[in-house]
């Protein structure tokens, strides 16, 4: 009998670390099939693609992030409506189709549910995944509007022109802001010095900046042009990707491989290596002299795209595109100052996140609050709704018969309660005196409303939860998963810029409470509206009971 019941014993345990193993090994699986449960909505971490967002039961979306960062900011995240979640630290494939939600990853796949809504589900993934650091980047960013030189000066920038420029920016009654000095200040790609030519005295124009109330930017890159000195000697410390020789197998450290020059918007050139100290110590060696020479307060970090880090690129450490892209960001945690475009993960750190750059059409203007409402939802809540009207600089040339003075009304207004908003094209040059006159009160409005948005902010350093917020997280499960048009700015701030041409009025949803307008009426909530939006106005409304 005692022998029966050993072997009993044996075989249950058998059993038991049989079936504790089969668990762990589901566990570590790379693949996950989930069904949609009934009025269930998900969004993922691709920032660019928000207007595409929500996926429901009737969604045919599939994506790969592997080495794609779509233009903008991407996090392996998953979000639902009903609570639910899916991480992976490594890149994925996520497909949703027939009722159904596959993820095939490269690395574990986690998924779990955290209450029964999407703000409870965000705020478990950001204390597990991407705990918020504490800190904020320069808070000029957020406090005042931001202007970049783009528009007006594209690839002529100059001493005298950027001055001319921020001179008027304070002639026309805009306050000053962070200043953005961008592309072909410097000599060259590489050659991290201002153009002698064009720039005759950087430092005084740095100073006359300053004097006039703003903090200044750079535009930086990872890009090297191949036909500088400044090329020789870094390849001979390995600092680039490297172009691997037919049949080379010897290895990083031994390779005799030149770099790899690759094809990028402005040329042909060779590209830093992140995982080599080299490379880093090289680029941090510059960015600081431009601070210490001339006063430069920060950079506007451009590239980094993981399009641009190949996987047959021999590097000093093996890594992923994404990986790369991910170094490439916190490279800017040196510096407080500080914009990106392209990012992989790094959410939760005070690291400036801008919309990529967008057309100059109403196509784009209404992917603005969907896009910047996602990335803030998923971690990066010091985000920018790219450059008022769109960054498309042929249309705004004198003459130009796809300039619409309209949407940069609406797109100023749009930007107006953001976390940011960014100046480029000049908005004196090109409106009307009425059309100027509304940009400055959405200006004013913001104005008004700064110390709400500098408390989320610091609300958002410490807890990752957003500033600007979609209605389905403030007011989960009760019917606005689909509301893409207007946001909240905290929980008693709700937004409903214009958003159409030629809109006069618009349909507000608002949620059950008493709210008060910016026109000074009071609405009983939890009842649709439709409000008069002549071109001059940015419809809010404050949750007062």
């Amino acid at each position: 009998m005692q022998l029966f019941n050993y072997k009993f014993f044996i075989g249950c345990l058998f059993s038991v670390v049989f079936m504790l193993f089969a668990a762990n090994q589901a566990q570590a699986q790379n693949n996950l099939q989930l069904p949609l449960e009934p009025g269930e909505f998900w969004w993922s971490g691709v920032v660019n693609e928000g207007q595409k967002m929500p996926f429901s039961k009737s969604s045919d979306y599939s994506i790969d992030l592997f080495g794609a960062n779509y233009e903008n900011q991407v996090q392996p995240l998953l979000l639902s409506s009903k609570g639910r979640y899916i991480w992976s630290e490594e890149p994925f494939k996520f497909e949703i189709k027939n009722n159904q939600l596959t993820v095939t990853g490269t690395g574990k796949v986690d998924n779990g549910k955290a209450g029964n809504s999407i703000r409870e589900a965000q705020q478990f993934v950001t204390k597990k995944y991407f705990a918020a650091s504490g800190k904020l980047p320069d808070t000029m960013l957020l406090s005042r509007p931001q202007y970049n030189t783009w528009i007006e000066l594209t690839y002529n920038q100059n001493q005298a022109n950027v001055l001319k420029y921020a001179h008027a920016i304070v002639d026309n009654g805009l306050p000053p802001g962070v200043l953005m000095i961008d592309d072909t200040w410097q000599e060259d790609y590489g050659v991290w010095d201002f153009h002698p030519k064009k720039f005759p005295d950087p430092k005084a124009m740095v100073n006359e900046l300053h004097n006039l109330g703003f903090k200044v930017m750079v535009w930086i890159c990872p890009f090297e042009s191949a036909d500088q000195e400044v090329y020789r000697k870094l390849k001979d410390k390995k600092a680039f990707l490297l172009n691997p020789l037919p049949g080379d197998n010897a290895g990083w450290e031994q390779s005799k491989a030149y770099p790899l020059l690759l094809q990028w918007w402005n040329g042909a050139s060779a590209e830093l290596d992140f995982t080599n100290p080299a490379a880093v110590d090289w680029f941090n060696e510059k960015l600081t002299y431009l601070t210490s020479a001339y006063g430069i307060d920060g950079f506007k970090f451009d590239a980094g795209d993981m399009m641009y880090y190949p996987t047959t690129a021999l590097t000093k450490e093996k890594i992923t595109p994404n990986k790369h892209c991910e170094l490439f960001g916190q490279f800017g945690l040196k510096y407080p100052l500080n914009e990106y475009r392209a990012m992989w993960k790094n959410a939760g750190k005070p690291l400036v996140q801008r919309l990529c750059d967008k057309s100059h059409s109403w196509e784009d203007a209404q992917k603005l609050i969907p896009n910047m409402l996602l990335g803030a939802m998923v971690g990066y809540s010091f985000n920018c709704p790219d450059m008022i009207g769109g960054g498309e600089w042929t249309s705004f040339k004198e003459g130009s018969p796809n300039l619409q003075t309209d949407l940069i009304v609406r797109s100023a207004q749009i930007h107006a309660l953001m976390p940011m908003m960014q100046f480029s094209v000049a908005p004196w040059r090109i409106l009307n005196k009425e059309e100027f006159a509304a940009v400055k009160d959405a200006v004013a409005t913001r104005t008004k409303f700064t110390p709400l948005i500098m408390e989320l902010a610091k609300n958002a350093a410490q807890t990752g939860e957003p500033i600007v917020r979609s209605m389905e997280y403030e007011f989960p499960n009760q019917g606005y998963a689909q509301i893409t048009d207007q946001f909240m700015v905290g929980s008693k701030l709700l937004v409903a810029p214009a958003t159409e041409k030629g809109q006069t009025t618009k349909k507000v949803f608002l949620p059950k409470g008493k709210w008060k307008s910016d026109e000074g009426k009071t609405y009983k909530g939890g009842q649709a509206i439709t409000i008069d939006v002549p071109l001059k106005r940015l419809p809010y409304f404050e949750l007062i009971k």
